[in-house]
């Protein structure tokens, strides 16, 4: 009975790995090369899964599209979960965020922001009420909004939406120019408003 369960337990176990291996893989190619020109077999290479057993997993590239999805904001949700366990002011949270984005500037110049370039190709997939790309930018926004609300800010999502469109708009630049430089420059401007929006500052 207890030797029936481990290998069940193991089983589980291996076949939660292939898949998490897929979705981190896809993950990797999407943003390599673009959600339309990746096929199912690169995805295989990728996650180093046999084709075969890829549609174990997931029945089309859809399904593959929407896991990478959740798997992002699961992400984009530990990280502001992690900040807050690293910092007690909220102000000092968004300027550890705005500052670990730009630590990947060099990365960003040469191919683009993970989430950014991922959200503009997924605007183009409208798949269901609302699209990808919106639960995506939808959760930066969210967790840095609660950020500001602790800061005692009423207008705590204009500023959310604000700092994130900063951050956004200057990945965009950075790339188009391939100039990493903006920013850590940006990076710095952000550090000095963050200050400025704090009350009684």
């Amino acid at each position: 009975m207890t030797e029936a369960m481990t290998e069940g337990g193991s089983r589980a176990q291996e076949r939660r790995g292939k898949r998490d291996r897929l979705i981190a893989g896809a993950s990797q190619v999407f943003y390599e090369q673009g959600v339309e020109r990746t096929t199912i077999a690169d995805i295989s290479a990728a996650s180093g899964v046999p084709l075969g057993n890829v549609y174990y997993y997931f029945k089309a590239k859809d399904d593959i599209v929407d896991a990478v999805v959740s798997m992002r904001i699961a992400e984009i949700e530990s990280t502001y979960a992690a900040l807050a366990e690293r910092h007690d002011a909220p102000a000092d949270r968004l300027k550890a965020l705005f500052r670990s984005l730009s630590e990947e500037a060099e990365m960003i110049a040469q191919r683009g922001c993970p989430i950014g370039s991922l959200c503009t190709e997924l605007s183009k997939r409208v798949t269901g009420p609302e699209p990808h790309s919106a639960k995506l930018m939808q959760a930066l926004v969210d967790g840095a909004e609660q950020q500001f609300r602790e800061m005692g800010r009423s207008d705590a999502h204009e500023l959310a939406v604000e700092m994130i469109t900063a951050y956004q708009g200057t990945a965009v630049l950075s790339h188009a120019t391939a100039s990493p430089e903006l920013l850590r420059r940006e990076a710095d401007r952000v550090d000095r408003w963050i200050d400025e929006v704090q009350p009684g500052l």
